[in-house]
């Protein structure tokens, strides 16, 4: 082992946010200390691959062995270990990635058990560990960008099934003022990331949310797509808490998801914790969710000592 890791006496580990746009490489500690962070634009896999690959050989010389790594990617992803395509990302329309070993290319090129799961379960699970969802059994993650994604962990664990869930391609009922807009989806066309991630919003307006007037209608439509998601899932997976984050949520819009939310729901569940404006909420880790999540997945991995 190194110097450097001997004398601090702590296991480490490599994680990684994978993104459409980047990935973003860390090393940290079982204390969620992030040691080391880059960020390695997402080209097409080979490139992509060879420069992280990299980073965590150089790494190693620094801080020593690691003893696994997380990854929390984009997808749609294999999470079925008993499957030949384990680890692959599937069905993306991210050019080149359809149908890549993601978790193949990792273990040939560190040596190093891998650990995957999607981005938003990742940052479900790193809230839930050190963030707003400390304390609780259950949280939703949703994330409102250039698609939008959500992570339900209960106890710990992200919700898996026959793969992960994509909550974000419900469909939900049209606003009445949103009426003509087809959606932008390519598989679904008018399902809710079809109708309310960012490129939605510039798909009716010409802009982002957030340089939209006050007084324009996508306020109100974006707050009632958000909302019956966010019935939806006090229905489906009953959350204690709802956290809300993304280039395209905006403060103003919590208080109106809210309502929305409670207006769907129409009184049928009493817990009076749905009441709380609190209930739905930023994310308490910021922007660090999704490494802190990919973190928290290899220090659970729990792969034992490792030796140099």
């Amino acid at each position: 082992m190194s110097n450097k890791q001997n004398a601090a006496g702590r296991r480490r580990y490599g994680a990684i946010e994978a993104g459409g746009t980047k990935f973003v490489c860390a090393v940290g500690d079982d204390d969620a200390n992030i040691l080391d962070q880059v960020r390695v634009d997402t080209r097409d896999p080979a490139t992509t691959m060879a420069e992280v690959n990299r980073y965590f050989g150089a790494a190693v010389n620094t801080f020593g062995p690691l003893t696994s790594i997380g990854v929390g990617a984009f997808g749609p992803l294999d999470l079925n270990p008993s499957s030949a395509t384990y680890g692959h990302v599937t069905t993306t329309p991210k050019p080149g990635w359809k149908n890549f070993d993601l978790v193949g290319a990792l273990k040939y090129g560190t040596g190093r058990p891998v650990q995957l799961d999607t981005d938003v379960n990742a940052a479900a699970l790193g809230e839930w560990r050190w963030g707003a969802g400390a304390g609780l059994d259950s949280l939703a993650y949703v994330t409102v960008g250039t698609g939008i994604g959500v992570g339900v962990a209960h106890y710990g664990r992200a919700v898996h099934g026959l793969m992960h869930p994509e909550i974000g391609h419900i469909f939900v009922r049209r606003h009445p003022d949103d009426a003509g807009f087809p959606g932008i989806c390519p598989y679904h066309g008018d399902c809710l990331e079809g109708l309310a991630c960012g490129a939605a919003v510039v798909a009716r307006t010409g802009r982002a949310l957030k340089d939209a007037p006050a007084s324009d209608p996508i306020w109100a439509i974006e707050a009632d797509y958000l909302g019956q998601l966010c019935a939806n899932l006090a229905l489906s997976h009953s959350p204690q808490r709802i956290m809300i984050g993304g280039g395209v949520m905006q403060t103003r819009l919590y208080r109106t998801v809210h309502e929305r939310m409670l207006h769907w729901l129409h009184g049928y569940i009493g817990a009076a914790e749905l009441q709380s404006t609190g209930y739905i909420s930023p994310p308490g880790l910021g922007g660090s969710a999704g490494i802190l999540g990919a973190l928290y997945l290899a220090i659970s991995a729990n792969q034992g000592t490792v030796t140099a």
